[in-house]
């Protein structure tokens, strides 16, 4: 079941749909009816999270080496190792330009070249597995419906400023006073736009993650519209068919019956032929017997 999946999800998304029916109605006839409802309830992925799919299977070394960056990237930036996150920021950035570019090749391999925004939602895939634990789970399945999101507070690469600017504190921190407080107030509204930011994200995301199920969900109904097209040309092409062999079984019957016809009026002749034979013998006979008699 779980390789039956797998192999759901690196097939195009133009061949998803019939490729999905296919392998529930395999299950189905094979008396699996569960696996026959897991399959049919699989979603379409993008063309972006498609071929992030194709990358991870196709290229697993690589694919590991970015899972196992990830961590070491986000300790490096939580633990402000300015050192450390120059370093891995680079390797991060090289890694993703050549995978994001061997996703791309394998899309135009397969035959479905990815258009320069699904080329940007691949890289965003990659860097949300660099920045997320759960983004690189997902990603890891091998099953993505849609494109990742790094988090608003991934690191760029940019080195924060507290990283390279720590100095020792008292052990008493110094009272607030009338200077810090503007600078309180601004970090707090930056702090509620960076949340407003995050809520617009997310709000986008989940219109994006609807957009893509009322596609794939057009694109279903528009699979099932072509087949119900496609049956009833069927049904009419043998209906066609029917009806050609209908008349010709009709002129067949008509020949049958005109012959028929013929064969009795034949028949009728050669009977009223043979009566008259049979009365010409008999009188014959009767003639030659009358005159056998006067010549005794």
């Amino acid at each position: 079941m779980e390789a039956a999946l797998d192999e759901l999800y690196v097939t195009p998304p133009a061949q998803f749909v019939a490729r999905r029916a296919e392998m529930s109605a395999a299950a189905k006839t094979a008396g699996r009816a569960e696996d026959a409802r897991r399959i049919g309830a699989a979603r379409r992925p993008t063309l972006a999270a498609w071929a992030a799919n194709l990358l991870l299977r196709s290229q697993p070394e690589e694919s590991r080496r970015l899972l196992e960056l990830g961590p070491a990237l986000r300790e490096a930036y939580h633990a402000l190792d300015a050192a450390g996150i120059k370093e891995l920021a680079e390797q991060r950035r090289r890694m993703v330009s050549a995978l994001s570019r061997q996703a791309a090749q394998l899309a135009r391999q397969a035959g479905h070249p990815l258009a320069p925004t699904a080329q940007q939602d691949v890289e965003s895939t990659l860097r949300a597995v660099l920045a997320d634990p759960e983004a690189a789970d997902r990603w890891a399945e091998g099953r993505l419906e849609g494109a990742l999101i790094p988090p608003s507070d991934f690191p760029t690469g940019t080195v924060p400023a507290t990283a390279t600017s720590r100095k020792p504190t008292a052990s008493k921190a110094p009272t607030p006073s009338a200077r810090t407080r503007p600078k309180d107030e601004l970090a707090e509204r930056r702090r509620q736009r960076q949340e407003q930011l995050d809520q617009a994200r997310r709000t986008a995301e989940e219109a994006k993650q609807r957009l893509h199920d009322r596609r794939a969900e057009q694109a279903d109904a528009d699979n099932a519209l072509q087949r119900a097209r496609d049956r009833r040309d069927q049904a009419e092409q043998q209906a066609s068919a029917a009806e050609q062999h209908l008349r010709q079984a009709r002129e067949e019957l008509q020949r049958a019956d005109h012959e028929q016809q013929e064969a009795e009026e034949r028949s009728r002749r050669s009977a009223d032929a043979l009566a008259r034979a049979e009365r010409e013998e008999h009188e014959a006979a009767r003639e030659v017997k009358r005159l056998s008699g006067r010549k005794r």
